[in-house]
């Protein structure tokens, strides 16, 4: 089992803020004091250097040599980094070393300089460009014969529409077409990309093209910046982005360390279950690990078969969720990512029928991807699965497997590198929207497949975060999760009562059918679970469920007729009376419970071993859906308000305001940056009585955590009764109440009085 480098003081915790033009560093800068009340040591931010020019995101790098003029350039950070130090704040940032932004190839020096001299610039080494395939391939024409009809000269620019390509030295003279016909690149129809690119890009976007950073000058140059900022104090985090996308993560992991030994590093590395981090120089990975086991805890485990029955009831599915994922992994390696295919299938001639099986072992890989030598038995297991499957392919699959096994070998570089595209789009982006039988946890890091977590099985993973990756992320909503945490946790009541969903969601779907089933499915439960959600935003997530899920209609071939229908059922909710009053009253139902779950989940990530990440605004009840909609504007002002009147002693109701969990979020934080000597061991702690399972408690050495989960349950029981949590005798006090505690058993049933969770501390 690996063990992390030993760092300097990690974080005790972020705070995640969206930085973009419309909240720029300047407007970061102004809530630093906002932060440091609240508890955080360290902000947390999106990606600062220059991104493609409208960017709301910052992951589409263009220019690594600076920061975003759209985010207030330089002298705002700079501001940032005053505004940070005069709060006693550190900074972590967000870097992305896998692929840049080329949707501009002007705001792109690099990528311009590519184009405008082919393999000969100084950059070509840059991008993982297939030169054997001659002209760079740009997608980017209408669907039209007669595109390249509307280019244009402009100086020494070819112009298409807004879109501008340099002209290479000595290719003027004659047409438009004629010219754009002697340049290093060639402009083609947007549908040729997932077939015809040759150039590695960032799953199937083709405006953020794949860099090799495994090459030492890429390295240097795409992060003298960031590590500029290290050098003279302004860092002192780093999280790194999608390293399952670079050629070699755990090389580039050890120069990043090596450049910047002491900055606190985390990787985004999704992790399957029983997956374990490579032995890299981290301190763990962003959190969706401790994200699955806290979220799942909340879940009754007993009723997974009637979501089963009531799935097949709706959608008449026989398939089970491994060959659900099998079908989308297969059908994105051999459609969305088919050039890849191609370009590994180039690698091997003389192996007949090597598209068809690297595809079908990317399908049946069982993680993201493997970092050779490690992860070998993850290799045989794709390739069992695939001979089980496939019969058929077991000569070729042998034959490939002895060039996949190479950690040297081109093939099984790129094979790496393939899987984990395939895992992402084709389970996250695709079958997370078609497998809609219980959507709590539909979630990346989550398996659908896994139904809940039982407290022992939850005791087991914290426990295993303590000894292993103590100062790694945890977290409960990001800005790439399909829903928010509250809305998660409201839809985890729905395991409570299976018996009244199943009615009323049957009823609602003969009241307004729809020909995907399954897609109606899910949007009654993000209906429900974000409920009071706007038509607009409800509107918005269900379209983009429908083309994720690509069954009914998609992004490259959409259906107009089914997307008109979709727009209809969702009007329904709103401009029917009776069926809008039934979905409010169903969800009011569902709101108290799911309201105990949203602290007990927030309690458990903020206290639990690991660096408690909180994503902008959720301090308060978000409920909010999968992106754009989680990076709406944050009332910060409200925040502070709310803060101030709970400072000064006001305790909160759980009510719609949220302010209990702004306390919960401020006290554990406090906590956690006042007394980091508390949290230093993780012990299960079980209450006694029948009751006990609907108690979540551990002990982090003085410090004890205790949440309630299935509340509908417990309510059935007629709350706690005689209920008690064993202690050591010590007194204690219970942070959010203030009130003090003696003896050696407490009734779980006072400590629980005024709220679902209690945090005590040993005076």
């Amino acid at each position: 089992m690996p063990h992390p480098p030993a760092l300097p003081a990690p974080p005790s915790a972020t705070y995640r803020i969206q930085v973009r033009p419309d909240f720029a560093l300047r407007a970061t800068a102004e809530i630093a004091d906002y932060l440091a009340e609240l508890g955080v040591s360290h902000l947390y931010t999106a990606p600062l250097l220059t991104a493609a020019p409208g960017s709301q995101h910052g992951y589409d790098v263009a220019d690594h040599g600076a920061v975003g003029e759209a985010l207030g350039g330089e002298q705002a950070r700079q501001e940032l980094v005053a505004a940070l130090r005069a709060c006693d704040l550190g900074l972590v940032v967000d870097i992305v070393p896998n692929h840049a932004g080329i949707a501009a190839p002007t705001a792109n020096p690099t990528w311009w300089d590519v184009l405008k001299h082919g393999e000969q610039s100084r950059f070509a080494a840059f991008y993982d460009i297939d030169w054997s395939r001659g002209r760079v391939l740009l997608p980017v024409l209408a669907d039209d014969p007669d595109a390249l009809d509307e280019l244009r000269i402009d100086g020494d620019e070819l112009r298409y529409y807004d879109k501008r390509y340099p002209i290479a030295d000595g290719t003027l003279g004659g047409t438009p077409r004629e010219v754009h016909d002697r340049q290093h690149y060639e402009l083609v129809n947007w549908t040729r990309g997932d077939a015809e690119l040759n150039y590695r890009r960032f799953f199937a976007i083709t405006d953020l093209a794949g860099l090799r950073v495994e090459d030492p000058e890429v390295f240097d140059a795409t992060h003298a910046e960031i590590l500029r900022w290290y050098a003279e104090g302004t860092v002192q985090g780093i999280r790194v982005d999608h390293p399952d996308g670079l050629r070699d993560p755990g090389g580039y992991l050890r120069r990043l360390h090596k450049a910047a030994p002491d900055a606190w590093l985390v990787v985004e590395k999704v992790l399957e279950p029983g997956e374990e981090l490579p032995d890299w120089p981290v301190a763990g990975t962003t959190g969706y690990d401790a994200m699955s086991e806290i979220c799942g805890a909340f879940v009754d485990p007993g009723t997974e078969a009637f979501f089963d029955t009531l799935d097949h009831h709706l959608t008449g599915r026989e398939t089970s969720w491994q060959d659900l994922v099998h079908e989308t992994k297969l059908m994105v390696a051999t459609t969305m990512l088919a050039a890849e295919l191609d370009r590994m299938a180039r690698l091997v001639p003389d192996v007949e029928r090597a598209p068809r099986a690297l595809a079908e072992l990317a399908a049946c890989f069982p993680v993201y991807r493997s970092y050779l030598p490690h992860g070998l038995r993850n290799l045989a297991q794709a390739r069992a699965e695939a001979g089980r499957r496939r019969p058929s392919l077991i000569p070729v699959l042998d034959r490939l497997l002895i060039r996949l096994r190479d950690p040297g070998d081109e093939l099984a570089q790129r094979f790496q590198q393939f899987t984990g595209a395939v895992m992402a789009k084709g389970v996250e982006d695709t079958a997370f929207y078609r497998w809609t039988r219980f959507t709590a946890r539909n979630e990346v890091g989550n398996d659908p497949g896994k139904f809940g977590v039982t407290p022992d099985e939850f005791h087991e993973a914290a426990a295993h975060q303590q000894r292993h990756w103590p100062n790694g992320m945890t977290s409960l909503s990001t800005h790439d999760t399909k829903r928010s945490e509250d809305v998660r946790a409201r839809l985890a009541v729905l395991s409570e009562l299976p018996g009244d969903w199943t009615e009323v969601v049957r009823r609602w779907v003969r009241t307004d059918p729809l020909a995907d089933p399954s897609l109606a499915h899910l949007v009654w439960q993000a209906a429900v679970g974000a409920w009071p959600i706007e038509r607009e935003r409800l509107q918005a997530y269900a379209l983009k469920a429908a083309k994720e899920a690509g069954v009914s209609t998609s992004w490259t071939k959409p259906d107009e007729d089914f997307e008109a229908a979709l727009r209809q059922m969702v009007d329904r909710i709103y401009d029917d009376p009776a069926l809008n009053a039934e979905l409010a009253g169903f969800a009011a139902s569902i709101t108290s419970p799911g309201w105990s779950n949203a602290l007990g989940q927030k309690l458990v990530q903020l206290t639990m071993p690991g660096v408690p990440d909180t994503y902008q605004g959720t301090e308060l009840w978000d409920f909010s859906l999968v992106d754009p909609d989680n990076r709406r504007p944050v009332d910060f002002p409200a925040r502070r308000e709310m803060l101030c009147r709970i400072d000064d002693g006001w305790l909160p109701p759980v009510d719609d305001t949220g302010a209990v969990k702004l306390l919960v979020t401020s006290r554990c934080l406090r906590l956690r940056r006042q007394r980091p000597d508390l949290f230093r061991s993780y012990t299960p702690a079980y209450a006694d009585g029948r009751l006990g399972p609907h108690v979540l408690a551990y002990d982090r050495g003085g410090v004890v955590a205790v949440a309630t989960r299935l509340p509908v349950g417990l309510s059935r029981h007629g709350g706690w009764h005689d209920t008690t949590l064993s202690l050591d005798g010590h007194s204690w006090t219970e942070v959010f109440t203030n009130t003090s505690y003696g003896g050696s058993r407490l009734a779980v049933a006072d400590l629980l009085r005024t709220y679902p969770v209690a945090l005590l501390v040993k005076e």
